[in-house]
């Protein structure tokens, strides 16, 4: 039966905006509740412990608007703090970005030959190898920082000179010579909007795998027969803790739309 309550979102910034769009995108009848906590981001510098608190602060806001399902769209969150939020706000479902994009890994590599780009925060953590390789201990996984990216995306530059040559140059070294990765995952929520760019300089035949499309299929999984109907018109709410006109004017890059400043609600966690 049809859940009616919304889903939350979160991220500490404007990035989850792509895996947000991604879920409505494959569920556009589901009301849907965004919050990037603006206020105290990056999380990627910070310790596993303050990541944990910040991320059950951000769930506590969420939870309080009674959400259905709670998807924690930042990488850095997700690989710490994934199993801790489950636990705490179970039975409400708790879905990440890490535990999806490491499944379609390795569904799309024949090979078991996989590399991942991220943040220098994600790929220290090591959350994407631990994953792939706890599901298929045999998959070799290659992974680089990729943190230009991040700038790239958030000024815009989806599909530019400058951002084919930061391309190159970090995935030349990836995929050199013959015996190289059959998959790529992009292991931040901001490479998405790249993905023209980064795909232009892959080698025939490599399968790019998007962490948030796939977050999106796994939420469309778990929601089950909970979807909102066929036929509905969803609605999204924006949720931030600073700076509602660089979110509005950032997030509309990964959110593909214009995103209206005045309807941006600032919270404190």
């Amino acid at each position: 039966m049809s859940d009616p309550r919304p889903i939350g979102v979160f991220d500490s910034g404007v990035g989850g905006i792509t895996v947000l769009r991604a879920i409505h995108d494959l569920l556009p009848g589901e009301d849907l509740i965004y919050l990037g906590d603006t206020a105290r981001l990056p999380y990627g510098t910070k310790s596993a412990e303050t990541v944990v608190r910040y991320a059950t602060q951000a769930a506590n806001a969420l939870i309080a608007r009674d959400i259905k399902l709670l998807v924690i769209a930042c990488n850095t969150a997700s690989a710490v703090g994934t199993p801790v939020l489950a636990e705490k706000f179970a039975p409400v479902p708790v879905i990440g970005v890490v535990e999806p994009g490491a499944e379609a890994a390795i569904a799309a590599s024949s090979g078991r030959h996989i590399a991942v780009i991220a943040t220098e925060g994600t790929v220290r953590g090591g959350a994407y190898p631990r994953a792939i390789q706890a599901r298929a201990p045999d998959a070799a996984v290659v992974q680089t920082p990729a943190t230009v990216f991040v700038a790239l995306a958030e000024e815009g530059w989806t599909d530019t000179a400058p951002t084919r040559e930061a391309a190159r140059a970090y995935l030349a070294p990836l995929f050199a010579g013959t015996n190289h990765p059959d998959t790529l995952v992009l292991g931040c929520t901001h490479f998405p909007v790249l993905a023209d760019a980064i795909r232009a300089e892959l080698p025939d035949g490599v399968t790019l795998v998007d962490s948030a499309t796939t977050t999106a299929q796994a939420v469309a999984r778990v929601l089950g027969d909970q979807a909102a109907p066929e036929g509905r018109d969803g609605t999204v709410r924006f949720l931030a803790t600073d700076g509602p006109e660089r979110f509005a004017r950032v997030g509309q890059i990964f959110f593909g739309q214009p995103i209206n400043e005045g309807e941006i609600e600032i919270i404190d966690l």
